[in-house]
Protein backbone atom coordinates (compact mmCIF):
# COMPACT_ATOMS: atom_id res chain seq x y z
CA UNK A 1 0.00 0.00 0.00
CA UNK A 2 3.00 2.30 0.33
CA UNK A 3 2.99 2.86 -3.44
CA UNK A 4 -0.06 5.03 -2.76
CA UNK A 5 2.29 7.73 -1.42
CA UNK A 6 4.22 10.32 -3.44
CA UNK A 7 6.65 13.02 -2.27
CA UNK A 8 5.59 16.41 -3.67
CA UNK A 9 6.07 20.08 -2.85
CA UNK A 10 3.24 21.67 -0.88
CA UNK A 11 2.52 24.39 -3.46
CA UNK A 12 2.29 21.84 -6.26
CA UNK A 13 -0.14 19.75 -4.23
CA UNK A 14 -2.31 22.78 -3.57
CA UNK A 15 -2.39 23.51 -7.31
CA UNK A 16 -3.70 20.04 -8.23
CA UNK A 17 -7.29 19.85 -9.54
CA UNK A 18 -9.86 18.51 -7.10
CA UNK A 19 -12.02 15.50 -8.01
CA UNK A 20 -15.60 16.21 -9.03
CA UNK A 21 -18.56 14.61 -7.30
CA UNK A 22 -19.85 11.39 -8.86
CA UNK A 23 -23.18 9.76 -8.23
CA UNK A 24 -22.85 6.34 -6.62
CA UNK A 25 -23.43 3.23 -8.69
CA UNK A 26 -25.54 0.24 -7.85
CA UNK A 27 -23.15 -2.75 -7.88
CA UNK A 28 -23.97 -5.35 -10.52
CA UNK A 29 -24.44 -9.04 -9.76
CA UNK A 30 -20.97 -9.86 -11.14
CA UNK A 31 -19.25 -7.64 -8.58
CA UNK A 32 -21.53 -8.73 -5.75
CA UNK A 33 -20.77 -12.38 -6.52
CA UNK A 34 -17.04 -11.73 -6.79
CA UNK A 35 -16.91 -9.98 -3.40
CA UNK A 36 -19.02 -12.74 -1.89
CA UNK A 37 -16.51 -15.34 -3.15
CA UNK A 38 -13.57 -13.31 -1.85
CA UNK A 39 -15.26 -13.02 1.53
CA UNK A 40 -15.08 -16.81 1.87
CA UNK A 41 -11.28 -16.61 1.72
CA UNK A 42 -11.16 -13.61 4.09
CA UNK A 43 -13.23 -15.49 6.68
CA UNK A 44 -11.31 -18.72 6.27
CA UNK A 45 -10.20 -20.04 9.66
CA UNK A 46 -12.62 -17.87 11.64
CA UNK A 47 -15.32 -20.58 11.96
CA UNK A 48 -17.77 -17.84 11.04
CA UNK A 49 -21.45 -18.23 11.93
CA UNK A 50 -24.33 -15.79 12.27
CA UNK A 51 -27.86 -15.60 13.60
CA UNK A 52 -30.96 -13.62 12.54
CA UNK A 53 -33.60 -11.72 14.50
CA UNK A 54 -36.80 -10.16 13.11
CA UNK A 55 -35.46 -10.40 9.57
CA UNK A 56 -38.83 -11.75 8.38
CA UNK A 57 -40.11 -8.18 8.78
CA UNK A 58 -37.96 -6.95 5.89
CA UNK A 59 -38.30 -7.87 2.23
CA UNK A 60 -35.28 -9.59 0.69
CA UNK A 61 -35.02 -6.88 -1.98
CA UNK A 62 -36.38 -4.02 0.10
CA UNK A 63 -33.88 -1.12 0.34
CA UNK A 64 -32.63 -0.78 3.91
CA UNK A 65 -30.12 1.17 5.96
CA UNK A 66 -27.71 -1.37 7.43
CA UNK A 67 -25.66 -0.27 10.45
CA UNK A 68 -22.64 -2.26 11.58
CA UNK A 69 -20.11 -1.96 14.39
CA UNK A 70 -16.56 -1.33 13.17
CA UNK A 71 -14.00 -3.81 14.52
CA UNK A 72 -11.40 -4.71 11.88
CA UNK A 73 -10.82 -5.44 8.19
CA UNK A 74 -13.17 -8.45 8.43
CA UNK A 75 -16.22 -6.21 8.69
CA UNK A 76 -16.92 -5.95 4.95
CA UNK A 77 -16.44 -9.70 4.25
CA UNK A 78 -18.82 -10.42 7.14
CA UNK A 79 -21.41 -8.03 5.72
CA UNK A 80 -21.25 -9.64 2.27
CA UNK A 81 -21.40 -13.11 3.77
CA UNK A 82 -24.65 -12.18 5.52
CA UNK A 83 -26.32 -9.85 3.01
CA UNK A 84 -25.59 -11.51 -0.36
CA UNK A 85 -27.23 -11.27 -2.90
CA UNK A 86 -28.79 -8.01 -1.66
CA UNK A 87 -27.45 -5.00 -3.59
CA UNK A 88 -25.62 -2.70 -1.18
CA UNK A 89 -23.78 0.58 -1.43
CA UNK A 90 -21.13 1.07 1.24
CA UNK A 91 -20.34 4.39 2.91
CA UNK A 92 -16.57 4.50 3.34
CA UNK A 93 -13.75 6.93 3.91
CA UNK A 94 -12.40 8.80 0.89
CA UNK A 95 -8.82 7.63 1.40
CA UNK A 96 -9.98 4.11 0.47
CA UNK A 97 -10.48 5.49 -3.06
CA UNK A 98 -6.86 6.62 -3.36
CA UNK A 99 -4.24 4.72 -5.31
CA UNK A 100 -3.03 3.26 -8.60
CA UNK A 101 -3.31 6.61 -10.36
CA UNK A 102 -7.07 6.73 -10.06
CA UNK A 103 -7.79 3.06 -10.86
CA UNK A 104 -8.69 2.39 -7.23
CA UNK A 105 -11.31 5.15 -7.40
CA UNK A 106 -12.92 3.49 -10.43
CA UNK A 107 -12.98 0.12 -8.69
CA UNK A 108 -14.47 1.50 -5.47
CA UNK A 109 -17.25 3.31 -7.35
CA UNK A 110 -17.93 0.20 -9.42
CA UNK A 111 -18.47 -2.04 -6.41
CA UNK A 112 -20.87 0.51 -4.94
CA UNK A 113 -18.79 2.49 -2.44
CA UNK A 114 -19.80 6.04 -1.49
CA UNK A 115 -16.86 8.25 -0.45
CA UNK A 116 -17.05 10.63 2.49
CA UNK A 117 -14.68 12.29 4.93
CA UNK A 118 -14.72 11.10 8.52
CA UNK A 119 -16.09 13.51 11.13
CA UNK A 120 -16.68 16.29 8.59
CA UNK A 121 -20.12 17.63 7.66
CA UNK A 122 -20.92 16.24 4.20
CA UNK A 123 -24.26 17.34 2.76
CA UNK A 124 -23.66 15.40 -0.46
CA UNK A 125 -23.50 12.14 1.50
CA UNK A 126 -27.17 12.39 2.50
CA UNK A 127 -28.09 13.09 -1.12
CA UNK A 128 -26.05 10.10 -2.30
CA UNK A 129 -27.63 7.79 0.26
CA UNK A 130 -31.12 8.97 -0.67
CA UNK A 131 -30.34 8.48 -4.36
CA UNK A 132 -29.23 4.87 -3.78
CA UNK A 133 -32.25 4.00 -1.62
CA UNK A 134 -34.98 5.75 -3.59
CA UNK A 135 -33.73 5.77 -7.19
CA UNK A 136 -31.47 2.73 -7.43
CA UNK A 137 -33.40 0.61 -4.90
CA UNK A 138 -30.13 -0.40 -3.31
CA UNK A 139 -29.46 -0.80 0.41
CA UNK A 140 -26.86 1.24 2.30
CA UNK A 141 -24.20 -0.26 4.57
CA UNK A 142 -22.85 2.26 7.03
CA UNK A 143 -20.45 2.16 9.99
CA UNK A 144 -21.85 5.00 12.14
CA UNK A 145 -18.79 4.89 14.40
CA UNK A 146 -16.76 5.87 11.29
CA UNK A 147 -13.53 4.48 12.82
CA UNK A 148 -12.40 1.14 14.15
CA UNK A 149 -12.95 0.65 17.87
CA UNK A 150 -9.88 1.53 19.95
CA UNK A 151 -10.81 -0.25 23.17
CA UNK A 152 -13.44 -2.79 22.13
CA UNK A 153 -16.40 -0.51 22.80
CA UNK A 154 -18.32 1.76 20.46
CA UNK A 155 -16.63 4.97 19.42
CA UNK A 156 -18.58 8.22 19.53
CA UNK A 157 -21.79 8.10 17.45
CA UNK A 158 -23.13 11.14 15.56
CA UNK A 159 -25.81 12.89 17.62
CA UNK A 160 -28.13 13.35 14.63
CA UNK A 161 -28.49 9.69 13.66
CA UNK A 162 -32.17 9.71 14.66
CA UNK A 163 -32.77 12.62 12.28
CA UNK A 164 -31.01 10.70 9.50
CA UNK A 165 -33.20 7.62 10.04
CA UNK A 166 -36.32 9.78 9.78
CA UNK A 167 -35.08 11.42 6.58
CA UNK A 168 -34.17 8.16 4.85
CA UNK A 169 -37.49 6.53 5.84
CA UNK A 170 -36.45 2.90 5.30
CA UNK A 171 -36.08 -0.16 7.55
CA UNK A 172 -32.92 -0.20 9.67
CA UNK A 173 -30.88 -3.38 10.08
CA UNK A 174 -28.07 -3.91 12.57
CA UNK A 175 -25.09 -6.25 12.17
CA UNK A 176 -23.16 -6.81 15.38
CA UNK A 177 -19.95 -8.82 15.27
CA UNK A 178 -18.45 -10.92 18.04
CA UNK A 179 -14.80 -11.94 18.18
CA UNK A 180 -13.68 -9.78 15.24
CA UNK A 181 -12.12 -7.18 17.55
CA UNK A 182 -10.60 -9.89 19.75
CA UNK A 183 -9.12 -11.58 16.69
CA UNK A 184 -7.53 -8.44 15.25
CA UNK A 185 -7.63 -5.42 17.60
CA UNK A 186 -6.39 -2.18 16.07
CA UNK A 187 -3.83 -1.52 18.81
CA UNK A 188 -2.07 -4.84 18.12
CA UNK A 189 -0.40 -3.63 14.88
CA UNK A 190 -2.26 -5.91 12.43
CA UNK A 191 -1.20 -9.12 14.19
CA UNK A 192 -3.98 -11.69 13.69
CA UNK A 193 -4.89 -14.11 16.47
CA UNK A 194 -5.73 -17.07 14.30
CA UNK A 195 -7.48 -19.23 16.89
CA UNK A 196 -10.24 -16.74 17.65
CA UNK A 197 -13.68 -17.61 16.19
CA UNK A 198 -15.87 -14.87 14.72
CA UNK A 199 -19.66 -14.65 14.68
CA UNK A 200 -22.35 -12.06 14.04
CA UNK A 201 -25.99 -11.25 14.65
CA UNK A 202 -28.13 -9.49 12.05
CA UNK A 203 -31.47 -8.11 13.12
CA UNK A 204 -34.14 -5.71 12.05
CA UNK A 205 -33.58 -2.87 14.47
CA UNK A 206 -36.48 -0.78 13.15
CA UNK A 207 -39.13 -1.50 10.55
CA UNK A 208 -40.14 1.39 8.30
CA UNK A 209 -43.31 1.84 10.36
CA UNK A 210 -41.26 1.99 13.57
CA UNK A 211 -38.99 4.61 12.04
CA UNK A 212 -42.05 6.68 11.16
CA UNK A 213 -43.75 6.28 14.55
CA UNK A 214 -40.85 6.63 16.98
CA UNK A 215 -39.45 10.04 17.94
CA UNK A 216 -35.95 11.16 16.98
CA UNK A 217 -34.85 10.74 20.59
CA UNK A 218 -36.30 7.23 20.80
CA UNK A 219 -34.50 6.25 17.60
CA UNK A 220 -31.22 7.71 18.83
CA UNK A 221 -31.58 6.06 22.26
CA UNK A 222 -32.20 2.72 20.53
CA UNK A 223 -29.02 3.15 18.52
CA UNK A 224 -27.02 3.96 21.64
CA UNK A 225 -28.32 0.77 23.22
CA UNK A 226 -27.55 -1.28 20.09
CA UNK A 227 -23.98 0.03 20.10
CA UNK A 228 -23.48 -0.58 23.80
CA UNK A 229 -21.21 -3.56 23.25
CA UNK A 230 -17.98 -4.43 25.07
CA UNK A 231 -15.77 -6.92 23.24
CA UNK A 232 -13.51 -7.51 26.25
CA UNK A 233 -16.58 -8.38 28.31
CA UNK A 234 -17.71 -10.68 25.51
CA UNK A 235 -14.38 -12.50 25.69
CA UNK A 236 -14.58 -12.88 29.46
CA UNK A 237 -18.21 -13.99 29.60
CA UNK A 238 -17.86 -16.56 26.80
CA UNK A 239 -14.64 -18.04 28.20
CA UNK A 240 -12.68 -17.22 25.04
CA UNK A 241 -8.97 -17.69 25.78
CA UNK A 242 -6.26 -16.05 23.66
CA UNK A 243 -2.84 -17.54 24.30
CA UNK A 244 -0.84 -15.71 21.62
CA UNK A 245 2.40 -14.37 23.06
CA UNK A 246 1.86 -10.94 21.47
CA UNK A 247 -1.61 -10.18 22.83
CA UNK A 248 -0.42 -7.11 24.79
CA UNK A 249 1.77 -5.68 22.02
CA UNK A 250 0.83 -2.02 21.57
CA UNK A 251 -1.66 -1.98 24.47
CA UNK A 252 0.00 1.27 25.56
CA UNK A 253 -1.67 2.86 22.53
CA UNK A 254 -4.93 2.59 24.48
CA UNK A 255 -3.68 2.66 28.08
CA UNK A 256 -1.20 5.55 27.99
CA UNK A 257 -1.53 6.76 31.59
CA UNK A 258 -0.36 4.87 34.68
CA UNK A 259 -3.04 4.79 37.41
CA UNK A 260 -0.39 4.24 40.08
CA UNK A 261 2.06 7.10 39.47
CA UNK A 262 -0.18 9.12 37.09
CA UNK A 263 2.61 9.40 34.51
CA UNK A 264 1.72 9.59 30.81
CA UNK A 265 3.68 8.27 27.85
CA UNK A 266 5.76 5.77 29.82
CA UNK A 267 3.55 2.71 29.37
CA UNK A 268 4.83 -0.17 27.24
CA UNK A 269 2.76 -3.09 25.97
CA UNK A 270 4.98 -5.95 24.90
CA UNK A 271 4.36 -9.68 24.69
CA UNK A 272 1.75 -10.44 27.33
CA UNK A 273 2.52 -7.55 29.73
CA UNK A 274 1.86 -3.84 30.11
CA UNK A 275 4.37 -1.98 32.26
CA UNK A 276 5.12 1.57 33.38
CA UNK A 277 8.63 2.84 32.71
CA UNK A 278 8.28 5.43 35.45
CA UNK A 279 7.20 3.45 38.51
CA UNK A 280 7.82 -0.08 37.24
CA UNK A 281 4.27 -1.30 37.81
CA UNK A 282 3.58 -4.34 35.61
CA UNK A 283 0.34 -5.96 34.49
CA UNK A 284 -0.32 -9.18 32.61
CA UNK A 285 -3.05 -9.29 29.98
CA UNK A 286 -4.36 -12.75 30.81
CA UNK A 287 -5.58 -15.23 28.18
CA UNK A 288 -9.13 -14.52 29.41
CA UNK A 289 -8.79 -10.78 28.68
CA UNK A 290 -8.31 -9.50 32.22
CA UNK A 291 -5.57 -7.20 33.51
CA UNK A 292 -3.68 -8.63 36.47
CA UNK A 293 -0.96 -6.75 38.36
CA UNK A 294 2.21 -8.76 39.03
CA UNK A 295 2.17 -7.71 42.70
CA UNK A 296 -1.54 -8.49 43.10
CA UNK A 297 -2.58 -4.84 43.55
CA UNK A 298 -4.59 -4.13 40.37
CA UNK A 299 -6.02 -0.64 39.94
CA UNK A 300 -8.07 -1.98 37.02
CA UNK A 301 -8.78 -5.47 35.74
CA UNK A 302 -10.82 -4.40 32.69
CA UNK A 303 -9.24 -2.50 29.78
CA UNK A 304 -12.32 -0.29 29.08
CA UNK A 305 -12.49 0.67 32.79
CA UNK A 306 -8.87 1.87 32.70
CA UNK A 307 -9.63 3.80 29.51
CA UNK A 308 -12.76 5.35 31.06
CA UNK A 309 -10.62 6.54 34.00
CA UNK A 310 -8.18 8.12 31.55
CA UNK A 311 -11.09 9.95 29.90
CA UNK A 312 -12.24 11.31 33.28
CA UNK A 313 -8.72 12.55 34.06
CA UNK A 314 -8.51 14.13 30.61
CA UNK A 315 -11.87 15.84 30.98
CA UNK A 316 -10.73 17.46 34.22
CA UNK A 317 -7.45 18.44 32.56
CA UNK A 318 -9.46 20.25 29.87
CA UNK A 319 -11.74 21.94 32.41
CA UNK A 320 -8.66 23.11 34.32
CA UNK A 321 -7.25 24.61 31.10
CA UNK A 322 -4.15 22.42 31.26
CA UNK A 323 -4.64 20.22 28.20
CA UNK A 324 -2.02 20.67 25.47
CA UNK A 325 -0.65 18.59 22.61
CA UNK A 326 2.43 20.06 20.94
CA UNK A 327 4.26 17.61 18.72
CA UNK A 328 6.40 17.42 15.59
CA UNK A 329 4.70 15.55 12.75
CA UNK A 330 5.22 14.26 9.24
CA UNK A 331 2.45 15.60 7.00
CA UNK A 332 0.67 13.68 4.25
CA UNK A 333 -2.04 15.48 2.27
CA UNK A 334 -5.01 14.09 0.36
CA UNK A 335 -6.55 16.33 -2.31
CA UNK A 336 -7.50 13.82 -5.02
CA UNK A 337 -7.94 10.09 -5.62
CA UNK A 338 -4.62 9.49 -7.41
CA UNK A 339 -2.33 9.22 -4.42
CA UNK A 340 -1.43 10.63 -1.01
CA UNK A 341 1.18 13.39 -1.02
CA UNK A 342 3.98 13.61 1.52
CA UNK A 343 4.70 17.34 1.73
CA UNK A 344 7.21 17.37 4.57
CA UNK A 345 7.36 18.05 8.30
CA UNK A 346 5.42 20.34 10.57
CA UNK A 347 4.10 21.02 14.02
CA UNK A 348 0.68 20.05 15.37
CA UNK A 349 -0.76 21.88 18.37
CA UNK A 350 -4.05 20.89 20.00
CA UNK A 351 -5.38 22.98 22.86
CA UNK A 352 -8.63 24.62 23.98
CA UNK A 353 -8.73 26.65 20.76
CA UNK A 354 -8.67 23.47 18.63
CA UNK A 355 -6.07 22.20 16.18
CA UNK A 356 -3.31 24.36 14.70
CA UNK A 357 -1.09 22.77 12.05
CA UNK A 358 1.93 24.55 10.59
CA UNK A 359 4.65 23.33 8.26
CA UNK A 360 6.30 23.38 4.84
CA UNK A 361 8.53 26.37 5.67
CA UNK A 362 5.61 28.46 6.85
CA UNK A 363 3.47 27.96 3.75
CA UNK A 364 1.05 25.57 5.44
CA UNK A 365 -1.16 26.87 8.22
CA UNK A 366 -4.47 25.30 9.17
CA UNK A 367 -6.82 25.92 12.11
CA UNK A 368 -9.73 23.71 13.18
CA UNK A 369 -12.01 24.82 16.01
CA UNK A 370 -13.07 22.31 18.69
CA UNK A 371 -16.76 22.82 17.87
CA UNK A 372 -16.11 21.73 14.28
CA UNK A 373 -16.23 17.97 14.85
CA UNK A 374 -17.64 15.62 17.50
CA UNK A 375 -14.70 13.21 17.09
CA UNK A 376 -11.38 12.76 15.32
CA UNK A 377 -10.11 10.61 12.47
CA UNK A 378 -7.26 8.86 14.25
CA UNK A 379 -5.75 5.51 13.48
CA UNK A 380 -2.97 3.14 14.49
CA UNK A 381 -0.36 1.96 11.97
CA UNK A 382 -2.26 3.75 9.17
CA UNK A 383 -1.31 2.43 5.72
CA UNK A 384 1.38 0.46 7.54
CA UNK A 385 3.26 3.74 8.10
CA UNK A 386 2.48 4.82 11.66
CA UNK A 387 -0.07 6.21 14.09
CA UNK A 388 -2.01 9.05 12.49
CA UNK A 389 -4.17 12.06 13.35
CA UNK A 390 -6.34 13.30 10.50
CA UNK A 391 -7.80 16.82 10.28
CA UNK A 392 -9.01 19.06 7.48
CA UNK A 393 -11.98 19.84 5.27
CA UNK A 394 -13.96 18.01 2.61
CA UNK A 395 -11.48 19.21 -0.03
CA UNK A 396 -8.14 18.95 1.77
CA UNK A 397 -7.15 16.42 4.41
CA UNK A 398 -3.98 16.57 6.50
CA UNK A 399 -2.76 13.23 7.82
CA UNK A 400 -0.29 13.94 10.62
CA UNK A 401 2.12 11.30 11.92
CA UNK A 402 3.35 12.26 15.43
CA UNK A 403 7.04 11.62 16.05
CA UNK A 404 8.19 9.57 18.99
CA UNK A 405 5.09 9.53 21.17
CA UNK A 406 1.76 7.71 21.70
CA UNK A 407 -0.78 10.53 21.56
CA UNK A 408 -3.44 9.28 19.13
CA UNK A 409 -5.89 7.84 21.68
CA UNK A 410 -5.63 10.83 24.02
CA UNK A 411 -6.04 13.31 21.15
CA UNK A 412 -9.19 11.62 19.91
CA UNK A 413 -10.70 11.56 23.40
CA UNK A 414 -9.71 15.19 23.93
CA UNK A 415 -11.47 16.14 20.68
CA UNK A 416 -14.64 14.38 21.82
CA UNK A 417 -14.57 15.84 25.32
CA UNK A 418 -13.92 19.40 24.15
CA UNK A 419 -16.74 19.18 21.62
CA UNK A 420 -19.18 18.07 24.31
CA UNK A 421 -17.97 20.66 26.82
CA UNK A 422 -18.28 23.51 24.34
CA UNK A 423 -21.69 22.36 23.10
CA UNK A 424 -22.97 22.13 26.67
CA UNK A 425 -21.42 25.56 27.42
CA UNK A 426 -19.30 24.16 30.24
CA UNK A 427 -16.34 25.68 28.38
CA UNK A 428 -16.04 29.06 26.75
CA UNK A 429 -13.72 29.66 23.82
CA UNK A 430 -10.49 31.27 25.08
CA UNK A 431 -8.65 33.84 23.06
CA UNK A 432 -6.35 32.11 20.59
CA UNK A 433 -2.79 32.12 21.78
CA UNK A 434 0.15 32.78 19.50
CA UNK A 435 1.69 29.48 18.45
Amino acid sequence: MKNTFKIMDYDKVMALPRPTHKQPRKPGMFWRTLIRILSVFSLSGTKFTYTKERMELVGKKEPCLILMNHSCFLDMPIAYRILFPRAINIVCTTDAFVGMGGLMSWLMYTIGCIPTQKFVTDVSLIKDMTYCLKEKKSSILMYPEASYSFDGRATQLPRKMGVLLKKLDVPVLMIETFGAFNRNPLYNQLQVRKGVPVSAKVRCLYTREEVQNLSVKELSDGLDEAFGFDQWRYQQETGLEIHDGFRADGLNRILYRCPHCNTEGQMLGKGTTLSCGSCGKTYELTPQGFLQAADGDSAFTHVPDWNAWQRQQLRQEILDGKYLLDVDVDIVMMVDHKCLYHVGEGRLVHDLTGFHLTGCDGRLEYHQKPQGSYSLYADYYWYEIGDMIGIGTNEIRYHCFPKGCDVVAKTRMATEEMYQLYKSRQLKMPEETTV
